[in-house]
């Protein structure tokens, strides 16, 4: 039975595929939020489990989550689904993008907790403006 060697990454090679600061990937080992590396000093050597775990960790806060809600779900469960987000409280700061369509028409939405990304927010707003200026359009023209 062969068995494939497992890939061994130094810090920069494993911060390089993970597209982060080498300090950034100290800092989740040192938070708890990535494990130890394998070994010490200048031996000390990261795996894929610490790849994977870095790529879920930039997954769920480019979703917009905090490092302490990340922090939290890592130690309650594992990470192959990406949970919802924290039901809102007093003191909550949120982000949210505002569109004005026209005066007296407005489009708000809080892009995280809409599962969308901010491509999908743009290409909503464009859609929502093509749609209204359809309907603006289809008036003039019954007016005719």
């Amino acid at each position: 039975m062969n068995k494939t060697p497992q890939q061994n990454y130094s810090i920069d090679e494993l911060a390089s595929l993970a597209e982060l600061p080498r300090r950034t990937v100290r800092y989740y080992i040192q938070q708890g939020l990535v494990s130890a590396p394998i070994g010490e000093k200048r031996a000390a050597y990261y795996t894929a489990k610490h790849l994977e775990q870095l790529l879920t960790i930039r997954k769920w806060q480019h979703a917009g989550l905090s490092l302490d809600r990340i922090s939290e779900l890592l130690a309650g469960k594992g990470g192959e689904v990406l949970p919802p987000p924290r039901p809102r409280g007093a003191g909550t700061v949120e982000v949210w993008s505002h569109l004005v369509v026209t005066d007296g028409l407005e489009i708000t939405l809080e892009p995280s907790r809409a599962g969308m990304s901010p491509e999908q927010v743009r290409a909503f707003f464009r859609a929502v403006t093509s749609v209204y200026e359809q309907i603006k359009l289809g008036a003039e023209d019954a007016k005719e």
